[in-house]
């Protein structure tokens, strides 16, 4: 289960360094062996490999004909990358998916439960705001009646 948020730093080859409660999960999980890849809200995502195959399954069995799923296909899986941590930890982040999210020096590293989330640190303070500000927040239905 990965949760919580770290601020991280991109070095001058484009790599992170993943945080050690999280390297040794990964390590356990799968070898150090990951998937990064595009979101539509301009951020990449993280996942232990095993856990990215049963999705990318389900993203290849959707209609290459219809206009939506092709998208997703075309991002999610277009974009997916193989990497494994090296012996010190660290993940490299290729050109194109820095490109992508807008990576430069300082980014975030969001659990999200079986996947992390990689922001660029304006477009994370920016979500952020976003959903501070908003006085038009609904609640999912999946979640009425739920409480913290």
């Amino acid at each position: 289960m990965f949760r919580g948020a770290t601020h991280l730093s991109l070095d001058a080859k484009g790599r992170l360094a993943v945080p050690t409660k999280h390297r040794e999960a990964l390590q356990l999980q799968c070898a150090g062996d990951v998937v990064l890849t595009a979101h539509p809200h301009r951020c990449l995502l993280l996942y232990p490999q095993p856990a990215w195959e049963p999705i990318q399954a389900k993203l290849m069995a959707l209609s290459s004909f219809d206009k939506n799923s092709s998208a997703l296909q075309r991002l999610l899986v277009g974009f997916a990358e193989d990497t494994t941590m090296d012996s010190a930890g660290r993940l490299l982040v290729s050109p194109v998916l820095r490109d992508f999210a807008g990576l430069d020096k300082e980014l975030m590293l969001v659990g999200q439960g079986s996947h992390f989330e990689l922001w660029s640190m304006a477009a994370w303070r920016a979500q952020l705001d976003q959903v501070m500000k908003d006085d038009n927040f609904v609640m999912p239905s999946e979640l009425e009646g739920f409480s913290l």
